[in-house]
């Protein structure tokens, strides 16, 4: 039904209200000793003056090539400051989205905070561009990256690209917006994103979005990705699997628990194609081979202030009927014993959920103090590039 002028108004001013609400008085603030600085390839330190220098200021360097095993600095950056906003955009092939790896580093640590395949970082698994936009993230026309998550440092902010590819990812232009100058409290969280794939997982064994992380700070949320795999593919449904978040010493049981994966992004029932502020799920097996969802938490603070465990149960479901007709016992003979699906006794009607083995990746994100978690390396990139079911053209 079509809305009325006076209903756009009115969402329009809620809207607004809304930003305003949640920036409070920023937008009319002008801090002392605060100044805007923008990095790209044509101010490469984004110095003072020093900006479009190139071919006598007419657009000389927009861009850059990213060969095949090279690694190009974005931007060293002295502080304090915080990073606001990163635009980035290169051709959209697979060798691409998960062949550039992006590393963050604070404070001159010597090994990084943020480690993430690129689409992955940006918000979406699997090699794949939609259009969408979160409170996080953001890809107006299914072609370009933008960062929206402010990222805070005392010394030094320095971001690096590396191509692990074996081909050039062509040309590749970006944006970092940040400022210099910013009063930042002494026991300052700093910014983190961590990228991990399990192809296959295991039964009864939950699959880690966030491995265990000592010291304090503050989850922000993940996006996941979901290949379906084996005898359950069709007609089973994949989403049966409850998040679980172990804060502060939890051991065998979690503190935070959800009701199941479809859940966790704030649908029901199954999942459909959607994309929200805080939650979505861009990419369905329908459409894209894969799944694909986020959930972020800003209204719904996650703290920590000694440790932190996010996982991700891996469970299926399906009428226990097609069940019996699909599954090959001989590929999980520890699953059908377990859950005695061929045991005469057992209801033939209704819904059955089942431990099964999932193609899964998530990129997690978090704040927390320094030092940052050392994480084992980054899943090499043959093994990134394996089993993506990427939809004929």
């Amino acid at each position: 039904m079509a809305k009325s002028p006076a209903t756009i108004m009115l969402l329009l001013l809620f809207s607004a209200f809304q930003v305003v609400s949640l920036l409070g008085n920023q937008l009319f603030e002008l801090p002392s000793g605060v100044h805007t600085r923008w990095i790209s390839f044509e101010n490469p330190t984004g110095a003072k003056g020093q900006g479009g220098q190139e071919n006598e200021g007419r657009k000389g360097a927009p861009a850059r090539e990213i060969k095949a095993g090279e690694t190009v600095t974005l931007a060293d950056i002295e502080g304090p400051g915080i990073i606001h906003r990163i635009w980035l955009t290169v051709r959209g092939k697979p060798e691409s989205l998960r062949g550039l790896v992006l590393r963050f580093y604070w404070d001159d640590q010597d090994y990084p905070s943020v480690e993430a395949p690129l689409q992955d970082f940006f918000g979406t698994p699997f090699a794949r561009q939609v259009r969408f936009e979160s409170c996080f993230f953001s890809n107006p026309e299914g072609r370009s990256f933008n960062c929206f998550i402010p990222m805070p440092f005392k010394k030094r902010a320095r971001v690096v690209v590396e191509n692990q590819a074996p081909v050039s990812a062509g040309s590749l232009f970006f944006d970092i917006d940040y400022t210099i100058g910013d009063k930042l409290p002494e026991d300052l969280l700093y910014f983190h994103a961590r990228y991990r794939r399990e192809n296959p997982t295991a039964p009864k064994k939950d699959f880690q979005i966030l491995p265990r992380v000592t010291g304090r700070g503050r989850y922000l949320g993940c996006n996941v990705g979901v290949r379906a795999i084996g005898d359950y593919k069709e007609p089973a449904w994949f989403g049966e699997g409850e998040i679980k978040i172990y804060l502060d010493g939890d051991n065998e049981f979690p503190t935070l628990v959800g009701t199941g994966t479809e859940d966790l992004v704030g649908s029901a029932w199954g999942l459909g194609a959607f994309n929200h502020r805080f939650q979505g799920c861009l990419l369905t097996a329908s459409a894209n081979g894969v799944w694909g969802f986020y959930r972020y938490h800003v209204v719904d603070p996650v703290y920590f202030h000694q440790d932190i465990r996010v996982d991700l149960q891996q469970m299926s479901g399906a009428m226990v009927q097609e069940i019996i007709q699909n599954i090959k016992p001989e590929n999980y003979p520890e699953l059908v014993e377990g859950h005695k699906i061929f045991d005469p006794k057992v209801n033939k009607e209704g819904w059955h959920n089942f431990e099964a083995p999932q193609d899964v990746c998530a990129t997690a994100y978090w704040y927390q103090a320094l030092p940052s978690p050392r994480w084992e390396a980054l899943e090499p990139y043959e093994k990134r590039m394996k089993d993506l079911e990427l939809p004929k053209k």
